[in-house]
Formats: C-alpha cells, structure tokens, sequence
C-alpha cells in the first residue's frame, strides 16, 4: 500500500499538470484572450451595402467601432476547458487515493509528518477549489494558477518532505491528534486556495488601472476583480475561525496535557501566532471601509506567507517541541 500511495503521488502531479495545461489552452486561445481575438479579428467587420470594410479604420472616423459584429464564441476552446475540468476531478480522485492508500499502509489517519500534511491540505485545497469551480463555472480561468500552486506544492513534498510510512512519535499518540491536526490540515487548505484570487485580484486590479507589465499583463483573462475580492474574502472568513480553534484552542490544551504548559513559545507556536495575527488583520482591514481592498488583500497574501514560514522554514530549519517533519509528526 505504501509503494501503490508513492505511485499514486505521482501519478496525482501528472494528472494537476495535465489539468494546468489544458486550463492555459483555454486561457490563451479562448475568444477572451488576447491571442483568441486576433485570430477571429477578420470576422470583426461592418456590414453594409457592398464589400464590408475592416473595422480597423482611423480614429477620426465617423463610423463608430460600437457597430462591429461580435465573434461566435470558440467551441474548441470551450471543450478544452471542460476537459481542463475533467481532468482536474480526476487529479482530485487520485489525490484522495493517494491519501487513503497511505492511511492503510500506516495503519493511522494520514496526518503523522510533514509530507502527509502537506498532501493531506493539499487535498483540501484541491476539494475546495472543485467545489467553488462548480458553483462559480466564471472562475475556471482561475484554475490555471489553482493548479499550478498545486502542482509546485505537492511536486515541492515529494522532493523535500516524502518520509517512509512508519509509526506516530509518542507524543502524538492522542485524541487531540485527530481534532487538532484536522483542523489545521482543513484551514491551511482553504487558505491555500484564498491566496489565488487574492493574487489575481491584485493583478486584475492593476490591469484595470491601466498597468500592462507582468504580472499585470495576466488580467486580462481573469474574472471581475470584484468576483476575485468577494472569493477571497469568504475563502478566508469561512477558513479563520477553524485556524483559530486548531492553533489557538485545541493545540494549546494538547500542549498541556502532552507537555504540562498550555504555551512553551515553540517557533512552530509562535509563528502559528503571528498567522493567526496577521489574518485577524486582514479580517479587520477588510470591514473596515476606509482601508482599501488592495492594502486589505496584501495582508491576507502575508498571512499565506507566514503559513510557508510556518510549514517550511519552521519544519526544516528549526528545531522544538514540534520538531515531527522527519519522524512521524508536523
């Protein structure tokens, strides 16, 4: 079972890669696209008596550019997003056969190190995603960097954090094992997926202010900024309270049951603090009107970086209590 969840691993990053290319077909060559509309741009013509003339005609004419005809929408490229989509459910079935696999060779839930942390937010990502893509089908521009932030995290596991399935460490052999650790792995995977139309919000927003350079150059496909913001927000509303009970609640009275004090200003403590500071600053900047909602989102993507710093920096170059990122714990 161990050696099939390995295989499934992979086959898991083919499947989001596959899913990321054919999201960036549809983004590149669908009729919203820059590349879409210059090759339907002969149909933009004005009909009229005779020969219909181009509508590329100096702007000191009299014949308004309102009166083109509007290009048929782009059937393949509409068929490359559904299949984006497919193969982002398939993606999301093999990641969850990669989780259980795993789950049976270690005879636990599969929450024990960092490698099953990071696959197991992963997968809760990856779910909550699908889940906005099928209410909200205008986003599914937003899967091609969905998928992308995917593929680099789990391909980022598999190279720096796979450890062999073995036995929880001692301290947590626990109940609270469950109930902490789940929702963490739950708020970290929403969180993940907020950061997205956090960035593209910023990106659009920027394209609408006239700014063309990269990134901003990337707006132009992208949903409503508004749609983005609003997404955002809710991802990380629904996402705070769950981080607060796991880091600031259940880990706490874990502590002391495991460890004698509620606190020991562990790094992996401290730095879930300060994500849990800076999202709370988010949460306030964002209901408070006079604070933009660009200063509001660049405060939620720093919280997401704490939450690496917390995952990566504290795990592989710190040492502390919660010192589990090769031994069987996060």
């Amino acid at each position: 079972m161990a050696e099939l969840s390995n295989q499934l691993m992979a086959v898991t990053v083919l499947a989001y890669l596959a899913a990321m290319v054919l999201y960036a077909g549809e983004y590149a060559f669908g009729n919203k696209s820059r590349i879409g509309r210059a090759a339907v741009r002969p149909a933009r013509q004005l009909v009229g008596a005779g020969a219909p003339i181009d509508l590329d005609i100096p702007a000191s004419s009299d014949i308004p550019a309102e009166t083109s005809v509007e290009p048929a929408p782009d059937r393949r490229a509409e068929w490359v997003g559904r299949a984006a989509v497919a193969a982002n459910l398939i993606a999301l079935l093999l990641h969850l056969g990669t989780l259980v696999t795993r789950g049976i060779a270690a005879d636990r839930m599969p929450w024990g190190n960092m490698y099953e942390y990071i696959l197991s937010a992963g997968f809760v990502g990856s779910a909550v995603w699908v889940g906005v893509l099928l209410r909200r089908p205008a986003l599914r521009h937003v899967g091609l960097f969905v998928s992308l932030a995917l593929v680099l995290l789990l391909g980022a596991d598999g190279m720096i954090a796979y450890t062999p399935v073995g036995p929880l460490v001692p301290a947590l052999q626990s109940y609270w094992f469950i109930i902490h650790v789940a929702t963490i792995i739950l708020s970290s995977g929403i969180l993940l997926i907020g950061a997205v139309p956090a960035t593209m919000f910023l990106i659009r927003d920027g394209y609408d202010k006239g700014k063309r350079r990269f990134p901003y150059s990337l707006g132009r496909n992208v949903p409503d900024a508004t749609l983005l913001e609003r997404l955002t927000f809710r991802l990380h509303a629904f996402a705070f309270p769950l981080f607060t009970f796991g880091a600031l609640i259940a880990g706490p009275i874990w502590a002391e049951a495991s460890w004698g004090r509620y606190w020991n200003w562990d790094p992996k403590e401290v730095w879930a603090f300060i994500s849990w500071v800076v999202y709370a600053g988010y949460l306030h900047a964002r209901a408070t009107p006079s604070v933009k909602r660009t200063v509001a989102t660049w405060i939620a993507l720093l919280g997401f970086a704490t939450m690496l710093m917390n995952l990566f920096g504290v795990n592989l170059f710190f040492s502390g209590l919660h010192s589990y990122a090769n031994a069987g714990g996060m």
